[in-house]
């Protein structure tokens, strides 16, 4: 059997192309299956980019190959358009396709009573609760670079870096750089505070530990992949790229580029 998986989203385009998705795949000799399987060779995401970031979540970022057929808005991890659905699955039975390793980055939280791993393919962000001003101490490979004071931090990965990172003024790094970014919230630039205006890249390796002041170690929230989470009693925070990659499907190597120029200029 030739499983493959298909995740949707449930609005009604996403319904409609996912029924002719599976009418084409058994004529083409798979067996499509709506319930995760691991031994599948292929995910099919079907949605916009909200979906994708969810599927790949939910999936446990698994190594499985995935792919994105585009039913939503901006459609940047969603390469395939729904009207191109025979000339996917050609492609894809004559291996006219490459695969790219996307990067997620993990958080290690260090609480008084014990630790919590985090992962994400978009961004992991370290912020107050209720809108409030955060005060944090930046390290990087344990050298001391600021004290920061400001709405957050946000750390991104390649891929995720023309998400929420690009809106909050942060760079468009290229998804299989193996790197993340660490972009200031709002920072607080004054004769008291002084914080980095910009974003930093740096090499993915390297460990990026934030400190909470006291005062915020049972405030902090985290928000992994738009998912929000709290921990009592926070002590520190480790950052860096994560051993665990998604196996992206790309049809197109041109497709990175005429997605910025189209959805960002």
């Amino acid at each position: 059997m030739r499983y493959v998986n298909i995740i949707s989203n449930s609005n009604f385009e996403s319904r409609k192309v996912t029924g002719k998705l599976i009418k084409l795949l058994k004529q083409n000799g798979f067996t499509p299956t709506t319930d995760f399987r691991e031994d599948g060779e292929l995910t099919i995401c079907i949605g916009g980019d909200g979906a994708f970031i969810k599927a790949v979540n939910r999936t446990g970022f698994s190594p499985i190959p995935i792919i994105g057929i585009n039913t939503g808005h901006l459609g940047f991890y969603q390469e395939i358009r729904p009207v191109n659905l025979n000339d996917f699955i050609k492609k894809y039975l004559e291996g006219n396709y490459f695969t790219e390793k996307l990067h997620l980055v993990g958080a290690e939280v260090f609480t008084k009573s014990r630790n919590f791993i985090l992962h994400a393919i978009n961004e992991i962000v370290l912020k107050s609760q209720h809108s409030k001003v955060i005060h944090l101490n930046v390290f990087v490979e344990r050298n001391h670079l600021e004290k920061f004071s400001g709405d957050g931090i946000l750390v991104s990965t390649p891929s995720g870096s023309t998400g929420y990172n690009f809106s909050s003024g942060g760079s468009i790094v290229y998804p299989t750089m193996e790197a993340i970014q660490i972009t200031p919230l709002a920072p607080i630039t004054s004769s008291a505070y002084r914080s980095l205006p910009n974003s930093m890249v740096i090499p993915g390796e390297f460990i990026t530990t934030l400190v909470p002041e006291k005062r915020y170690t049972n405030s902090s929230l985290f928000v992994v992949d738009g998912m929000e989470y709290t921990y009592r009693n926070v002590k520190k925070v480790n950052f860096r790229i994560a051993d665990k990659k998604i196996n992206r499907i790309v049809l197109d190597r041109d497709n990175y580029w005429n997605n910025l120029k189209s959805k960002f200029l």
